[in-house]
């Protein structure tokens, strides 16, 4: 096996002690002695008479334990594998001065140092979510904007490309209401993202994207500007305490549209449910019975009712801070320009790339990671005014 002439030992020896600086550096963060000892208090609580006679609490002890303990293992075990990739580095330079550099060994080295780096970025990710409900579940509504059919399409695009991004993280999504665009795409999607972290991964999305493209609609193929809204809430589970009166409720029953079989087109299944205080409109349709449909779509109700909760929170903050930028859901977030050159431009961040059918095709974990460091600093950053990516016809 040769060498691969992109990289020296120097280099590889330079990036195993960088390695080293991140392990100590996410150590202090991660504290695993500190982890033990909470899953040390959590065993007693799963060991304790009686625990399984509170199912919800004891799910939710039980995760906790199981999210310690999967952190800790995966320190450790970065850990040790930091240490002996160093070891191997030196002993490359030892090889070196003797004039015996083994190839094959530096080319482990160097597979070693990436399989690692691709570990503690994973790892290091962890820190950015610090939010209440970061860790748990999502609920995700995409609407289609000003566009007319170039919008409903430009929405389809979105779903497509959040389905791919989320099935390369490891979560998963369920498809919970769809309405179809008029003459193609689709108005409007409401889906919820299960996994770890999946609401503060979903959240950098919050706001509204626009694309810039040559309409496929349009007999004269001119240039059209197209807007979708991106709605993100925590899916939260009914231990947490909000009040929903019976009386504040409208719910309406309705037959589902688009595919879905006999059942869906002759039955009442679909559920819509407005909370008249807020003016809050959930609905849901894939479940398999109405009953079925109103649970879920209580669900989503609670979700946007936390939402809606957390940006009056934030807004406030913001205020308090003298700031005067749009807060959360509303504000445009990014530029998909596909003509008359390909760029994907984040206006908070500033982070872009030319690589747009990538980005379309699910390629979001740069976009993403870019606005939660944005967040953790405070959410200071660079983004580019509205203006400055693409045109508008």
């Amino acid at each position: 096996m040769s060498t691969d002439s992109t990289f020296s030992l120097e280099d590889l020896v330079q990036r195993a002690a960088r390695l080293r600086e991140r392990a100590a550096a996410l150590g202090e963060f991660i504290d695993p002695p500190a982890l033990e000892r909470r899953m040390a208090e959590l065993e007693e609580l799963i060991g304790a008479p009686g625990f399984w006679d509170d199912q919800a609490s004891a799910a939710s002890i039980s995760a906790a334990h199981a999210s310690a303990s999967t952190r800790v293992a995966q320190y450790r075990e970065l850990d040790e594998e930091i240490g002996s990739l160093a070891e191997m580095a030196d002993l490359l330079r030892e090889e070196e001065r003797a004039g015996d550099l083994d190839p094959d060994m530096l080319t482990e080295l160097s597979e070693g140092l990436a399989r690692a780096d691709r570990t503690m970025a994973g790892l290091e990710e962890a820190r950015l979510f610090s939010g209440e409900h970061d860790a748990g579940d999502a609920v995700v509504t995409i609407n289609s904007g000003e566009g007319g059919t170039d919008a409903q399409d430009w929405t389809e695009m979105l779903l497509r490309m959040y389905l791919r991004w989320i099935e390369q993280r490891g979560l998963k999504a369920d498809l919970k209401e769809v309405q179809a665009g008029t003459e193609a795409g689709i108005k409007s999607v409401t889906f919820t993202v299960h996994g770890t972290n999946a609401y503060g991964l979903m959240s950098a999305e919050r706001g509204v994207h626009r694309l810039v493209r040559l309409s496929p609609f349009d007999s004269a193929n001119r240039r059209q500007t197209s807007f979708a809204a991106v709605d993100v809430a925590p899916l939260v589970s009914d231990a947490v305490e909000i009040e929903i009166l019976d009386k504040d409720l409208k719910i309406d029953t309705y037959r589902a549209s688009g595919a879905g079989g006999q059942h869906v087109n002759k039955t009442d299944s679909a559920v819509r449910i407005t909370h008249l205080p807020t003016k809050i409109v959930v609905q849901c349709q894939n479940e398999r019975s109405q009953t079925q449909n109103r649970a879920t779509a209580m669900a989503m109700l609670r979700a946007k009712m936390v939402q809606t909760e957390l940006e009056r929170r934030e807004a406030e903050a913001a205020k308090s801070r003298g700031e005067s930028q749009s807060i959360g859901f509303g504000s445009q977030i990014r530029s998909y320009v596909v003509h008359p050159y390909t760029m994907v431009k984040d206006l908070r961040t500033g982070h872009e790339t030319g690589n747009a059918q990538g980005v379309l095709d699910g390629d979001l974990d740069g976009f993403v990671r870019a606005e939660l460091e944005r967040r953790a600093r405070g959410g200071s950053g660079s983004g580019a005014p509205v203006d400055d990516v693409g045109g508008e016809e």
